[in-house]
């Protein structure tokens, strides 16, 4: 196992094709993605062919960045994932550009309310600066996924604007929109700072 970050629960490590198992059964989960795709599931076939194969890329070409799934210490079981990458759709279809490295992530319901996301999320922030050189990171949700705009405020982030891109599926309260959150090595260096004082 390569492990990429280690939190006082929680291991991310390198994705292996073995993971696809645990991918598929996070992924057909409608609570899981009901933010993403309105709760329909992604083929076994497209999260072997496609999104393995784009996770397993960016290990190459993007050293110290990439998706790395959550494995909770205590028992070994894989809780979903973690993703921190440079984004490949800079401008969105409102002609805002989203700015930095991005941050993201899907756990299992069996794992929400527990900390894990703000946990995972919050490490993967500080080895952004500590660790990557990144000058800015930021998260993108829908308005109404107050949940996952939670997780992002506790690892740090802050809310920058609102914003709309195109979609492919359709989500009840996508009509109002997404949130852009982010948070600048500046702003990190402070809040650190006035956290050890």
């Amino acid at each position: 196992m390569q492990i990429f970050l280690e939190t006082d629960r929680l291991l991310l490590r390198r994705a292996t094709p073995d993971d696809l198992d645990a991918i598929v059964e996070l992924d057909s989960d409608p609570k899981v993605t009901w933010f993403v795709t309105g709760g329909r599931p992604t083929p076994r076939h497209v999260l072997r062919d496609e999104v393995l194969p784009r996770w397993f890329s960016f290990y190459d070409r993007y050293p110290g960045f990439g998706y790395f799934p959550a494995i909770e210490k205590a028992t070994g079981d894989f809780l979903g994932w973690f993703l921190l990458r440079p984004n490949d759709k800079p401008v969105r279809a409102d002609g805002t550009t989203r700015d930095g490295i991005e941050l993201g992530y899907r756990l299992r319901r069996a794992s929400w309310g527990k900390g894990y996301a703000s946990e995972g999320a919050k490490a993967l922030v500080d080895k952004a600066f500590t660790d990557l050189g990144v000058e800015r990171v930021f998260a993108e949700a829908l308005a109404v996924h107050g949940a996952s705009r939670r997780v992002m405020e506790k690892a740090g982030l802050r809310f920058v604007r609102a914003c709309y891109d195109n979609w492919p599926d359709k989500i009840p309260g996508d009509e109002k929109g997404d949130v852009e959150y982010a948070i600048t090595r500046d702003e990190w260096t402070a809040s650190a700072g006035a956290a050890s004082a």
